[in-house]
């Protein structure tokens, strides 16, 4: 074996480039001829008429078979033809002019349906044996442990079923090359097991037919290809994707050629829709593949291409369930009352274990904490600035950092691959798993380092596939998708426990900032309460007073006045209990209050005003000052309406507390037959226009015929506590309490 060597920074050539070489550009589905070893008709769909055809047809099937129907070229009943929408096998069995038997496989396409005629052995199309052998295969694969044991076994098994002297298991890889990952053969040909092939060798478009037909025969690449005839009839660029029978490419052929194959089979392994890769046949002598063992291999590539999803998916969940217990057990050591940066910096240890990895350190602009294999700190502290800036949706990976971050190909023996976290705390910090640089020698089927056009632009395969290693620098293990994942979560597990801390942090200073303020409001509350009972104590010092002046008083007018006096003070001094009682300071429930008002009025009126009294109160709650002000009118109407209305005696009184709109409406009604002064000049009077102008206010008096109503309208806005809505503004000459 011939070895040639090269040196190099990255696999091969650019091997990302390389399927979309002009290999991409060649219409390999549309080459207007066939394999020989058929026959292939084309038919009017709607009228079943055959338009064209390809192969020996005259000789080998019916010599006039141009323009005439299909089912009487093919001696069929044509029923057997009308489903022209769908690609079908037909069961049918066509016996041809040389002894030959065709099987039929039919095609819809547009307008046209394309039969495919195959000629087949005389035995069954499937047989006991072959079952068994599906049967067998299954068993194997599902007790195969891995994918390289799953490939191993599926490459022994496909060679003993069609017989060809070299199978290779063959998988795509990442940047569309291909390696071999399984291999069984005989002595014909040599190993290619863990070669490389670079992805121009099975270009976009062939891949593309891979999953379309899931299985390929060359029985021979030294035919004479059949074109499409005749000519005149406009067949030609019709698309022969699910044809088995195409013609292959010339460059193809000539590629198999150069490895000294002269017979292929090629089966598709698909996983979930996408071509994972190729179980490749070669044979060094021509060799047809029955239609029976096709069948057979396309059911066994359908085997194996699941237990591959299957192994896939337990290697992934394995990794998964691996990175989460990891996590777990790592955030677990963390203390809720530190920092999160003093919890990372004190756990780097069991970080570092999390991904498979050389070095680990947790960055931020001042401090380094690290452990293992790393660049120096200020290199570090640079990269921490990159990713800071660079970083997408704060993860970054790559398995040749050089490439991405060029001052690290100065130390690729430190740092060839990295893993970042970029977290946006208060300050930021970076996580880092690093990877040391392993040097890999890659074995190529040939020089990957070539054309497929020459100068003249003629597109030509390799010539060599001889094995070609080349050494690889500057790259590290890469990081697998669960590792990226678990990147992912953990950096959102990181920045909720920061914001967790950041909350818990903020509590414990609003639950600091709310026991000060209890603090303040009880010490208001002892203060209030103080403040209240030595008004209490004034007011009733001062009722006291008033009352035993009435008395001593010889002037009926005198003790009158005096008498509503204390009824003014009585309704001051019940605001200031309320204020004591209630748990919102400053804000009284009028409806209540007017209740209570009433309930002393009525003791100090006389007796009958309990009976008399009727109310109709809509619970509002106003400032405490308000409620004083219009306390203070309700009592001088009351006391107007006993002294008025009634003779000083107790009649029917109504009075009535409603909200309508946005203004607050009192009405106090009498059914007296004396009506008092509307326009009094009295200090009563002038009291109550004071007042009720202070509140932005109205009172007005209708005459009921018998007895007399006076409605007091507020604004809602000037009742409302001074937290919610300022106070009416007022003039330097009103005074708290509005007496003239």
């Amino acid at each position: 074996m011939t070895i040639q060597r090269t040196t190099g920074s990255e696999p091969g050539y650019s091997l990302k480039h390389a399927v979309t070489t002009s290999c991409d550009r060649e219409p390999i589905h549309r080459p207007d001829a066939i394999q020989p070893h058929g026959l292939l008709l084309v038919i009017d769909s709607a009228a079943l008429r055959i338009l064209g055809g390809a192969g020996d047809i005259e000789s080998r099937l019916n010599p006039d078979w141009l323009g005439r129907d299909l089912a009487s070229v093919l001696n069929a009943p044509p029923e057997r033809f009308q489903d022209g929408k769908h690609t079908f096998l037909s069961d049918l069995r066509i016996a041809g002019l040389t002894g030959e038997t065709f099987s039929i496989v039919c095609h819809a396409q547009d307008t046209h349906v394309l039969v495919e005629l195959e000629p087949i052995e005389s035995h069954s199309l499937l047989t006991w044996d072959i079952f068994g052998e599906i049967d067998r295969t299954a068993e194997r694969f599902e007790r195969s442990p891995d994918i390289a044991s799953v490939c191993r076994h599926g490459a022994a098994i496909f060679q003993r079923l069609t017989g060809f002297d070299r199978v290779l298991i063959y998988r795509f890889m990442e940047d569309g090359t291909g390696r071999v990952v399984g291999e069984s053969r005989n002595e014909t040909f040599p190993s290619l097991m863990n070669h490389h092939f670079p992805a121009s060798d099975i270009p976009a478009q062939a891949r593309t037919l891979y999953v379309r037909n899931r299985i390929r025969v060359i029985p021979d690449i030294a035919y004479e290809a059949a074109p499409i005839r005749p000519p005149e009839a406009g067949l030609a660029g019709l698309n022969l994707s699910d044809v088995q029978l195409r013609s292959v490419s010339p460059i193809h052929l000539q590629y198999m050629a150069n490895m000294g194959v002269r017979a292929s089979a090629s089966v598709s392994l698909v996983v979930d829709g996408v071509l994972w890769g190729l179980i490749a046949c070669h044979n060094s002598s021509p060799k047809p593949l029955s239609e029976d063992i096709r069948a057979a291999c396309r059911t066994l590539a359908g085997v194996m291409s699941r237990q591959l999803r299957n192994k896939e998916e337990l290697v992934t969940y394995q990794e998964r369930l691996r990175l989460r217990n990891a996590m777990e057990a790592v955030t677990s050591h963390f203390d809720v009352r530190r920092p999160l940066e003093n919890n990372l910096r004190s756990c780097i240890n069991e970080l570092q274990t999390l991904f498979p990895c050389n070095g680990f350190a947790v960055i931020s602009s001042e401090t380094i904490s690290a452990t293992g294999v790393l660049p120096d700190t200020e290199s570090l502290h640079r990269l921490h600035d990159w990713l800071r800036v660079g970083s997408n949706g704060g993860i970054f990976s790559s398995a040749m950092l050089g490439r991405d971050y060029p001052p690290a190909t100065d130390w690729p023996e430190r740092c060839a691959g990295l893993l970042a976290i970029t977290l946006p705390l208060r300050t930021p910090i970076c996580l880092v798993w690093s990877r040391a640089e392993i040097i890999q020698t890659i074995e190529w089927a040939g020089n990957p380092h070539k054309d497929d056009a020459d100068n003249d632009g003629v597109l030509r395969p390799r010539t060599s596939f001889k094995t070609w290693e080349q050494t690889i620098r500057g790259h590290s293990t890469r990081w697998t998708s669960e590792q990226k994942q678990a990147a992912r979560r953990l950096r959102r597990i990181l920045i909720t426990d920061d914001q967790t801390q950041q909350l818990r942090e903020l509590n414990a200073t609003l639950a600091a900032t709310l026991e000060e303020r209890e603090d303040l409001l009880r010490q208001k509350d002892l203060l209030i309460r103080e403040v209240n009972h030595r008004v209490q104590n004034s007011l009733q010092m001062v009722a006291s007073f008033l009352k035993l002046q009435a008395r001593s008083a010889s002037n009926e007018d005198t003790t009158t006045a005096l008498k509503e006096a204390q009824h003014r003070i009585a309704a001051i001094g019940l605001v200031h209990r309320r204020l004591y009682r209630d748990e919102h300071v400053g804000v009284v429930d009028l409806g209540r209050y007017i209740e209570e008002l009433m309930e002393e009025l009525c003791t100090s009126l006389g007796e009958g005003w309990n009976d008399q009294m009727h109310l109709s109160l809509f619970p509002i709650m106003i400032a405490a000052d308000r409620a004083i002000n219009i306390g203070l009118v309700l009592t001088e109407l009351i006391i107007n309406t006993s002294k008025y209305a009634y003779d000083g005696d107790a009649g029917p009184l109504y009075i009535g507390l409603t909200q309508t709109g946005s203004r607050l409406v009192l009405t106090v009604s009498d059914q007296g037959e004396c009506t008092p002064q509307l326009k009094g000049t009295g200090f009563g009077t002038r009291m109550m226009n004071a007042v009720v102008s202070s509140l932005a206010g109205t009172l007005t008096y209708t005459t009921l015929n018998p007895g007399l109503e006076a409605v007091m309208t507020l604004p809602l806005d000037s009742l409302l506590p001074t937290e919610t809505q300022p106070s009416p503004k007022r003039t330097s000459s009103e005074a708290p309490y509005p007496y003239p």
